[in-house]
């Protein structure tokens, strides 16, 4: 479920921004830039991202990462069960708070 939940954020980021650098990326999510690079690579074998290379100047590339049709539905899969998940929680506190306000 933890990588399910890197692979959303990290596909949420690139869905704003995605031109975004991997160092970027682990800054904003709190994770390694390994754990960053394992997601990208592991998003783009799943067939989620395209991953293209362009020069931002002479001497270096920059990496550019585009959001397929597929992992549309797949960030939109990972939403509803995030939502789910949350809702479940909130009903569970929600009747913890009211079992202890009848004591």
């Amino acid at each position: 479920m933890e990588n399910n939940r890197d692979e959303f954020n990290v596909l949420r980021k690139l869905e704003k921004k995605p031109s975004t650098t991997q160092r970027e990326l682990a800054k904003d999510l709190s994770l390694s830039l390994g754990k960053i690079n394992y997601c990208l690579k592991a998003l783009n074998k799943k067939g989620f991202i395209k991953v293209k290379n362009f020069r931002k100047n002479p001497n270096k590339f920059t990496y550019f990462y585009l959001i397929t049709p597929k992992g549309i539905a797949e960030k939109t899969k990972l939403t509803i069960n995030f939502m789910r998940q949350k809702m479940k929680e909130y009903d569970e506190l929600k009747s913890e708070l009211s079992e202890k306000e009848k004591l």
